[in-house]
């Protein structure tokens, strides 16, 4: 057979041989650093054994999927570990993830001291060596042996896995786990590693499931490299937007209050606003008519939208069905709101397109293992708005509504930060939505075509439309690299049916209309704390909570710096004046730490010849100004909500 390796050469063999082998007959370096092998683009166990001619490439740990098989070794010694320690643990799900592993256990919480015992085991694992073995068994033997163990949820994936799938297992020493692979061929190679933390998971990741543990750790081929990671996490703390949220009050929780219900502080409050109005300033001028409608409504509006049937856990119920004359819910989203609006009067199809906007307060019944800071909630306000259309309206006004999404990205700086997903729905589950396939097709690739218009690089992700239609779902990672989606917009041909909307054509008969449910910034909670992760605090000057401090060098000069503060009011400027009675050098330093854009320093001879001098966060020292060329420098930086570079300071 030949073997066509990743540089172009042939390898000829006359008979079978594993990767591994092959790997060894390269070059006994090549396999003492291979984790795993390549098949004709399929990623491949080393003891694969290869017997007809194809492409083979042997994977390390410079290789991303090399890496993670190599990691995916480091979940099973951690898991070997806890049982070890803890043998009444049950073993759940172990995978390599892109930033290290983790393992989730049957078992109570596990401390930090509890972690470093863990850590102190494994290493005694990795130093035994032993050799890592597969084999595979039958269904029924396969499922025995795990009861056998008392490891319910192997039995349960077991199973669950298809008919005709390979069963196949993992052995090191006297620890076996069930395990697809990749894996390497012993624990000997894992050189560096560091388990990270330890939260709650859900089992299979369903909130109607137990509440498991879950460890997270990291792992790399050098400990330079782990070292570097380690780094990088401890400085990723610091823009942590539920640490540096907290210490800049912005938003604080409280328990007698609720999870997921934060208290938006003034300093906070301040950022959401000018977000609010610049955002509904710009919707108006793009043609949108602001709404403003209930925060709750009975349970039979949504019914008729089908969220009662597709979406009541979820929902916040006011009431008891069975025992009462009429039953509320506090209101997960606004559109059949909206609805109900654009149906209050006849519409023609002159009146189209209708672009209903509203800043929305909405409540979503998250689990209370979700909740995180301010990217997960159960009260939150949106900028939430409705376009109802004419079919032939439908591609251009959901083009502008990704052009209007990406101008905001853009204005904010976050525009890099970002990927696409043309989110649809699942074909093999369709009870969770409504709407024939060919319906859904047809909407799908009208989102499609128009991404590859724009020429938006995107993914498609299955199971992820709403209910009554596809969308796009603009998505961001938090520092510690978990996504969310910040801005969707959705195509909804379908909805009108059940409200009996309509309007009327040019031949005087009643047509159903589209309607796009978008989002221009997605939930201002959720944005403040994208912003405070991707600023580390250090916002654009216009979204400063506090854009200017005046600092008087005594006492002396404390009347002129009031009066440079009514100045700068005058303007528009957010500032204040610190007459501590402390030391100019004081007073900087703790600007800077307070995260002020702008100082300015008045003594004698700023106050003998009019002027200020000017300390700012992009330049140091800028010197001396009238205070009038200092005015309109800044109100122009506002006004363009311009973003600076911020150099580094001595």
């Amino acid at each position: 057979m030949k073997i066509t390796l990743k540089d172009g050469s042939v390898k000829e063999y006359s008979q079978a041989m594993s990767v591994i082998d092959i790997a060894t007959d390269i070059s006994e370096g090549l396999a003492r650093m291979a984790t795993a092998g390549e098949v004709n683009g399929e990623v491949v166990d080393l003891r694969t054994v290869v017997d007809s001619d194809c492409e083979l490439s042997i994977l390390t740990c410079n290789d991303a999927e090399g890496l993670a098989a190599y990691r995916h070794t480091c979940s099973h010694v951690l898991a070997e570990a806890v049982k070890r320690l803890y043998p009444e643990a049950k073993l759940a799900i172990g995978p390599s993830i892109e930033t290290g592993f983790y393992y989730d256990f049957d078992h109570a919480s596990f401390s930090r001291e509890d972690l470093d015992k863990i850590e102190a085991e494994m290493k005694k694992i990795i130093k035994e060596g032993a050799e890592i073995k597969r084999f595979e068994l039958p269904r029924a033997e396969a499922i025995k042996f795990m009861e056998e163990r008392n490891e319910p949820y192997k039995a349960e994936l077991i199973n669950d896995l298809p008919e005709d799938a390979v069963i196949s297992f993992y052995s090191q020493g006297d620890f076996t786990d069930l395990c697809a692979g990749p894996h390497l061929m012993s624990t000997k190679p894992i050189k560096a590693f560091k388990l990270i933390s330890s939260s709650g998971a859900y089992w299979r990741g369903s909130e109607k499931n137990k509440m498991l543990t879950r460890i997270y750790g990291t792992a790399f081929a050098k400990k330079a490299e782990l070292e570097e990671y380690l780094e990088y996490l401890e400085n990723i703390k610091l823009r942590d937007h539920n640490k540096l949220g907290r210490e800049m009050e912005l938003f604080t929780t409280v328990d007698v209050i609720g999870q997921g219900l934060p208290l938006i502080m003034p300093n906070g409050v301040k950022i959401i606003q000018r977000l609010q109005r610049w955002i509904e300033d710009e919707e108006t001028s793009r043609g949108y008519m602001r709404t403003r409608t209930p925060l709750m409504a009975k349970s039979d509006l949504y019914k008729i939208s089908g969220h009662w049937d597709h979406y009541k856990d979820g929902m916040f119920v006011l009431g008891d069905e069975e025992k009462d004359k009429e039953v509320f819910a506090l209101r997960p989203m606004t559109c059949p709101f909206q609805y109900y609006v654009y149906k209050a009067s006849q519409k023609s199809y002159r009146d189209l397109p209708c672009r209903y906007g509203e800043t929305s307060t909405l409540f979503r019944n998250e689990d209370s293992g979700e909740m995180h800071g301010l990217t997960r909630v159960r009260q939150f306000t949106i900028s939430e708005g409705h376009l109802i259309v004419r079919p032939d309206q439908m591609v251009k006004e959901f083009k502008d509504c990704i052009a209007l999404a990406q101008y905001c990205l853009q204005t904010l700086g976050l525009e890099e930060d970002v990927t696409y997903h043309l989110s649809k729905w699942d074909p093999a589950d369709t009870e969770k939505y409504i709407g024939t396939p060919e319906e859904w097709d047809y909407m799908e690739g009208h989102i499609r075509a128009m991404l590859q218009e724009l020429e938006i690089p995107f993914t498609e992700d299955v199971g992820e439309a709403a209910f009554y239609g596809p969308k796009l779902d603009i998505n961001a990672k938090n520092v510690y690299g978990k996504e969310d989606t910040m801005i969707t917009i959705q195509w909804d041909s379908l909805i009108a049916e059940q409200f009996d909307m309509y309007y009327i054509d040019e031949n005087g008969e009643k047509k159903r209309p589209y309607i796009i449910h978008r989002t221009s910034i997605g939930c201002y909670e959720r944005t403040l704390a994208w912003l405070i992760e991707k600023y580390a605090g250090m916002f654009p000057t216009w979204l400063c909570p506090e854009q200017v401090r005046v600092l008087p060098i005594s006492d002396k000069y404390a009347d002129y710096a009031e009066s440079i503060l009514a100045e700068l009011k005058k303007n528009g400027i957010d500032a204040t004046v610190d007459t501590r009675a402390e030391k100019i050098g004081y007073k900087i330093r703790e600007a800077r730490l307070n995260r002020i854009p702008y100082m300015l320093v008045v003594g004698e001879k700023e106050q003998e010849a009019g002027l200020v001098s000017v300390r700012s966060r992009y330049e140091g020292d800028e010197g001396q100004k009238p205070l009038s060329t200092f005015v309109d420098e800044i109100c122009k930086e506002i006004r363009t909500k311009e973003i600076r570079e911020i150099k580094p300071q001595e």
